[in-house]
């Protein structure tokens, strides 16, 4: 990646972060264990949340949901697991570190 695609994307990053919805899902999914106890499919802490629980937790219809879903991960906040129909979210850590990172070093 050169440094005008490392820009472009820390710019895609920064936005991504600039909603409070979107805060509110990495920092529920920092610890999806507590906060969405109820999954019944797998482990959220291993296979990732449910877009229906998000979507159930956040109060927002499912298409803005997975909306707010999707610029996360495009930032690479998030990863998604598809298991048959459903798709399941969880937090990319690396890359949330390193964002912090860089934030630190640049500022």
């Amino acid at each position: 990646m050169n440094s005008f695609d490392l820009t472009d994307f820390r710019e895609e990053q920064a936005k991504a972060l600039s909603s409070a919805a979107r805060m509110k899902i990495l920092h529920w999914l920092r610890t999806p264990e507590v906060n969405f106890a109820e999954q019944v499919t797998g482990d959220p802490a291993e296979i990732g949340v449910c877009v229906t629980l998000i979507t159930g937790k956040l109060g927002m219809s499912q298409p803005t949901v997975s909306r707010h879903l999707e610029l996360l991960r495009r930032a690479g906040f998030l990863t998604v697991q598809r298991i048959g129909k459903w798709s399941f979210y969880k937090r990319d850590e690396e890359t949330l570190s390193d964002y912090r990172s860089w934030l630190n070093d640049a500022l």
